[in-house]
């Protein structure tokens, strides 16, 4: 039987550099669509269908993120948080006011009624 021998001494006998391959594994991004946020505002507090234009937008940014299409759905995404911001603000602003306008219209109208019995003299 014959065996082969082999010494290793130094340094490799091939001078070509080394190859290297590198892999860019993308990162998803995350595109917050605002769909729960749009559709609060459209069954709540939904002051000049500002909610429901949010919320149309909302769903256009989730197509647009299930189609791979980032720059669209940040930009749908974009709109519908800016009327989201708007609807709830306003419909905050409006809630108040109306329940604020609403408690002086029947304080008015109970003085009215005292005032009228007291004149009739039927409350004393």
């Amino acid at each position: 039987m014959m065996q082969n021998k082999v010494d290793v001494r130094g340094a490799p006998l091939s001078t070509a550099p080394a190859t290297t391959t590198v892999i860019n594994v993308p990162v998803e991004t995350v595109v917050p669509d605002h769909v729960v946020w749009s559709l609060f505002n459209t069954i709540f507090l939904n002051w000049f269908c500002l909610g429901f234009v949010a919320f149309v937008y909302s769903v256009k940014a989730r197509d647009r993120k299930m189609v791979g299409d980032l720059t669209g759905a940040q930009n749908f995404a974009s709109t519908a948080r800016c009327l989201n911001i708007w609807a709830l603000v306003l419909g905050l602003l409006l809630t108040i006011i109306s329940i604020v306008l609403l408690g002086m219209a029947y304080a008015a109208a109970y003085g009215a009624l005292l005032q009228a019995m007291q004149e009739s003299g039927r409350y004393h």
